[in-house]
């Protein structure tokens, strides 16, 4: 069972560095999170397959989550470049270590480490742990010794390492030094509370370093702000075991961002801390590791957020064209991210040629596009917000410049594949308190001119009805569109509504308040997103729904011709 592995095999440093995940455990403890065993399990896969070295899957003993996790990791897990962790605490104080039910537990999980847990502070030894220094000392000497004895490696982890230092450094080490010379590996400095600064963090680590020779690890709650700078500073001053968990998931405000510390090790100190090959998995794992813990990927995070290489700017846009490298700091592709050109009405000709190549639009017609411009700048003035709407831009460029990306001649505007003739949505209120979305809608089904015959082939034409019930308007909206199409158009059932979102607008001159929605769709291949804007939320989620369906099959077209690259090599 790959399980068993002691050492790991995943980065050309092999054991000399350590990438070791806690999210399972630590990142576990963030808000909102909750994973099942099937969760962790998963993630486990994702995490193995990324090339991290240490995967510390919980607590054994103390969770029956964790110890169903470790009975199913032994027989569903074949990790191929990490080592399971077991995580757990010392014996307890006036107890045997080889009798003690939480460290038989940690046996009992059958991984091939375990990290241990000790308090490193005397005012939490006193006051929480109840005890003195010596036996605490003596808790976890033996509980070291011991598990070193049954054929385990042993990583102890010094919570609030920095604030017993501060405060009584003598104590702080001589927990170390206990663990250390019954057999542990590493010594892993926490910052449990979160409040060091990059600075001062580094000073320590490096005389630890000096003071005892140990092998140092480094663990940081991000309190501060400070957790990824903080990991990195103790890296420069000797570290050499990084304890993070994917995208910072983490109690409070989270902990090191796994993906941060990997690029920041791997292209900024040159560190191969991942196969290279790996390197450009870090996005797709991110996210897929974001869809696993049930939590929306952070468009800001470095690196591997969706806006980590997005620009604005028409200065930006026009530098980009001539060298990426004059506004990014990387290329995006090294950790298989890209470069995102945003139109909106800061947008100049350059954004608007380039996100035209992104999207797969054969530029041709410079006036055509000056017309775009000045058509998104007025329409961005009124309400509307193309940054993310991509599939909307896209139609309206469609529109615009009459091509497609064979260079083909194209009617002008793209026929909609219905025109609505009446809606409504009602709310219901329920006897048991529910409230419900009811939409009734009547619609007329567009002949599409160049889809006869092919897979978006419309089957008929003309007026249909249909009624559906949502949670909210929008998908009440949605489930009626797609119930009254799908009989005349089977392919609109390969299409989803994947989420959405309705904002109202600030309206200084007096008018009515505008709704902009914007509306999420997907297939089995990909996402794109449409806007609409009206003073009534249902005529904007119908403007945005229309836009969904419209742009399936054009988008499939462009996707088929998008060049993989847009801006020129750095």
């Amino acid at each position: 069972m790959a399980h068993t592995r002691t050492a790991p095999a995943g980065t050309p440093l092999g054991d000399s560095f350590h990438l070791y995940d806690t999210t399972l455990r630590d990142g576990a403890q963030g808000e909102g999170i909750s994973y099942s065993v099937t969760d962790k399990l998963t993630s486990a896969r994702l995490l193995d397959s990324l090339g991290v070295g240490f995967i510390e899957g919980g607590w054994p003993g103390a969770l029956p989550k964790d110890t169903a996790f470790f009975q199913r990791a032994a027989t569903e897990l074949d990790l191929r470049h990490a080592a399971l962790v077991a995580f757990g605490s010392t014996r307890k104080a006036g107890r045997r270590a080889d009798q003690d039910p939480q460290v038989r537990a940690l046996l009992d999980s059958g991984a091939p480490v375990i990290t241990l847990v000790a308090k490193t502070d005397r005012r939490h030894i006193e006051r929480a742990l109840r005890t003195d220094v010596a036996e605490n000392c003596a808790m976890v000497r033996d509980t070291v010794r011991f598990l070193v004895s049954e054929g385990r490696r042993v990583f102890l982890d010094g919570e609030h390492f920095f604030d017993g230092y501060a405060d009584d450094p003598d104590t702080a080490l001589r927990v170390l030094e206990a663990a250390m010379a019954a057999g542990a590996d590493v010594s892993v400095l926490c910052d449990t509370n979160g409040g060091q600064l990059p600075g001062r963090l580094a000073e320590i680590v490096a005389e630890v370093i000096e003071r005892t020779g140990f092998r140092i690890g480094i663990h940081c709650q991000d309190d501060t702000g400070c957790a990824v700078a903080n990991t990195i500073a103790a890296v420069e001053a000797g570290a050499t075991h990084v304890q993070c968990t994917a995208n910072g998931y983490g109690e409070r405000t989270g902990n090191a961002d796994l993906f941060a510390v990997i690029g920041n090790l791997a292209t900024k100190l040159d560190m191969p801390v991942l196969p290279r090959s790996r390197l450009a998995e870090l996005t797709g794992t991110a996210r897929s590791l974001a869809a696993t813990a049930h939590v929306s990927p952070d468009r800001y995070q470095p690196y591997v957020g969706a806006a980590a290489f997005a620009h604005k700017a028409g200065l930006h846009a026009s530098a980009m064209k001539v060298d990426p490298g004059l506004y990014q700091h990387i290329d995006p592709d090294v950790v298989g991210n890209e470069s995102r050109i945003l139109v909106t009405e800061m947008a100049g000709r350059a954004s608007l040629e380039l996100k035209c190549l992104q999207l797969g639009f054969d530029v041709q017609d410079t006036e055509a596009v000056s017309r775009v411009v000045a058509r998104v700048k007025q329409l961005e003035a009124d309400g509307w917000s193309f940054e993310s709407a991509d599939a909307s831009l896209a139609l309206l460029l469609h529109d615009e410049l009459g091509n497609t990306p064979t260079g083909q001649n194209a009617p002008r505007r793209l026929p909609p594949v219905f025109t609505p003739l009446t809606y409504q949505v009602v709310e219901r209120h329920d006897t048991d308190g529910r409230v419900v979305s009811e939409a009734s809608v009547r619609l007329r089904v567009e002949r599409q001119p160049e889809a006869d015959n092919g897979p978006f082939a419309t089957a008929d034409t003309g007026e249909v009805t249909a009624t559906a019930e949502g949670d909210r308007p929008v998908a009440a909206l949605d489930a009626a569109l797609r119930r009254a199409l799908a009989p005349r158009l089977p392919w609109v059932t390969e299409t989803a509504l994947a989420d959405y979102s309705v904002r109202v607008l600030d309206n200084a001159s007096g008018a009515p308040a505008l709704t902009r929605v914007l509306v999420v769709s997907r297939d089995a291949e990909r996402e794109w997103t449409t806007v609409g804007v009206h003073a009534s939320v249902v005529v904007a989620a119908m403007l945005a729904l229309r836009d969904a369906l419209t742009y399936k099959p054009l988008g499939d077209t462009l996707s088929a011709k998008r060049p993989d690259r847009v801006l020129p090599a750095r």
